[in-house]
């Protein structure tokens, strides 16, 4: 097993990607909401039919999503612990936001940014459909949308190839 700086890097940023996330939603106070949710079915897996998502020029998988039955551009980010928008985006799905909702902090490539946690109502890429999706918005910093591991995470299974991406519900 080879395990060189680069890879010690990634891991460490990945490390730190997971406490700031499981921080964050421990002094958001959304802890205590997941244990009240518990009494509620869990969430429903994915659901319809598997979509390719085709690898751009750029090297990344970018697709238009259906958020809230609106069209949202996203980059695939597996990276990204949850969905995450712009407030661009936030505004067009008809998300309200006041300074207060960025309760939270995050780190994202360019640095510490504040958070508002939402949850979508439904993300679906092409035929594979995911309801009741956690996200936070970024206040700043976020060049672009990002479906993470709150959307991908609930699929049965994903797959790249050098072609592509395949979402399987």
């Amino acid at each position: 097993m080879r395990f060189d700086l680069s890879s010690f890097g990634v891991m460490a940023l990945a490390v730190a990607s997971a406490l700031t996330t499981a921080w964050w939603l421990n002094h958001a106070g959304l802890r205590g909401q997941a244990r009240a949710a518990a009494a509620v079915p869990a969430h429903a897996p994915a659901s319809g039919d598997a979509a390719q998502v085709l690898k751009a020029a750029d090297g990344h998988y970018w697709a238009e999503a259906l958020i809230d039955g609106r069209a949202v551009r996203v980059m695939v980010d597996t990276g990204a612990s949850v969905v995450a928008l712009t407030p661009a985006d936030a505004a067009r799905l008809g998300l309200r936001l006041e300074p207060a909702d960025f309760s939270g902090t995050v780190i994202t490539a360019s640095g510490p940014a504040r958070a508002a946690p939402v949850e979508l109502q439904a993300v679906a890429v092409a035929g594979a459909r995911v309801e009741r999706v956690a996200a936070l918005v970024v206040e700043a910093g976020l060049p672009h949308s990002l479906l993470g591991m709150s959307y991908l995470g609930r699929l049965s299974a994903f797959s790249a190839t050098p072609a592509g991406l395949t979402l399987r519900p």
